[in-house]
């Protein structure tokens, strides 16, 4: 048996035909950019988080951006963020012209440790970017009461958790100022291509963003600032809308998929839910009152990259996210990071793996998946 870490397929052959009276809807209207879906999917994606206001992006990463400059944040701002994120969280920062300042993250949840955030705030700080890293929501009510002691921005990464909740209920990307979507495809809600969305419930705010996406010019050849040209396609606009309707259910689906790993490695007694010594898996954790949307389902692994040859071997598709923290990324090298200063997301990046999840993943191989892993560990590998 072979099971892919994502298979998009089986989703797209099922939504084919309705895809395809999407594009040729768009096609047969002849406008391609900042027409009638984009409009459509900014409302539907506004009340689906709960927010004011939805601007649609060419891409996640422009998300960031555009938010940030929207905020104001530039030469001279240090800027919080984890370490153990895509590099999109902080290149973004850099590309606003401010420096991004790296935190540890909880070792449970693998999101930004407030604590450690805090003993980092400075009086260069402009903003905090937690991060919904894998689908779990960072603990946002500590990130709002430190963003509140020292008047900083919060913009909310959300790139990995479209759907997910805090306890009270709310969604994540509507609790800080910003929130920020990328709908690449391989998303929970995820475009035939690059696509992004910046949510906000301040109108202002929106408004800021809106007029950054289309170079600054409102009305248009009459450019009031700088800005950029990032808008999302009214053909993946138009796709995004016919996947969006299906997203609760694919939601469950991954959380119920969740629940089975759960139940097969118990069964095979392998892993819990917590870090304890002597197990060789620890696997993910879903906070009391939290709703994880599980974009990955990822363990911790002893002897991991050895576990992840014989996985491949196996026919099993696995990840590591990520490998190396960005607060030792070449790129970040001038930032003055060493080896050892975040031990956390270290450690994280030397033992996490991702296994196969998606909404159409079945039980058979899942079954199939956790067998392969028992096989490892039996053997003394």
């Amino acid at each position: 048996m072979r099971v892919p870490l994502l298979d998009l397929t089986v989703q797209l052959r099922e939504l084919e035909d309705e895809v395809a009276a999407a594009v040729s809807g768009v096609l047969r209207g002849g406008q391609f950019i900042m027409g009638p879906q984009v409009a459509a999917l900014e409302a539907e994606l506004a009340a689906f988080t709960g927010v004011g206001h939805a601007i649609g992006v060419a891409n996640g990463s422009d998300a960031l951006h555009l938010a940030l400059l929207a905020a104001g944040v530039g030469p001279g701002d240090e800027v919080i963020c984890p370490a153990f994120t895509f590099f999109a969280t902080a290149g973004a920062v850099a590309r606003a012209g401010a420096t991004p300042v790296f935190v540890d993250i909880d070792p449970v949840t693998y999101t930004l440790s407030v604590d450690d955030a805090a003993g980092r705030v400075g009086p260069r700080t402009r903003a905090i970017i937690p991060v919904h890293l894998y689908g779990h929501p960072a603990e946002m009510d500590g990130v709002m009461r430190l963003a509140a002691a020292h008047g900083l921005t919060v913009i909310e990464d959300t790139a990995q958790a479209i759907g997910a909740a805090v306890p009270d209920g709310r969604r994540v990307a509507a609790i800080g100022d910003f929130g920020t979507y990328s709908f690449f495809p391989s998303k929970n809600l995820g475009a035939l291509g690059d696509g992004g969305m910046v949510v906000c419930a301040d109108a202002d705010l929106a408004a800021k963003v809106r007029l950054l996406r289309v170079h600054g010019a409102k009305p248009r050849y009459y450019h009031r600032v700088l800005g950029y040209n990032s808008r999302l396609d009214e053909l993946q606009a138009a796709i995004l809308r016919v996947k969006l309707k299906r997203l609760e259910g694919w939601t469950e689906a991954r959380r119920a998929a969740a629940e089975r790993y759960g139940r097969l490695f118990a069964e095979a007694g392998l892993g819990g839910g917590a870090p304890a010594p002597g197990g060789p898996v620890v696997l993910p954790v879903e906070r009391p009152g939290f709703t994880h949307v599980y974009h990955q389902y990822t363990i911790r692994a002893d002897r991991r990259d050895a576990l992840q040859a014989h996985l491949e071997h196996g026919g099993v598709g696995t990840a590591v996210y990520y490998p190396l923290p960005l607060h030792l990324q070449p790129a970040f090298a001038e930032l003055g990071y060493r080896a050892g200063d975040l031990p956390v997301t270290e450690a994280a990046c030397a033992e996490v793996l991702s296994l196969p999840i998606f909404p159409e993943l079945t039980g058979e191989q899942q079954e199939y998946v956790v067998e392969q892993v028992a096989s490892f560990y039996a053997g003394g590998r």
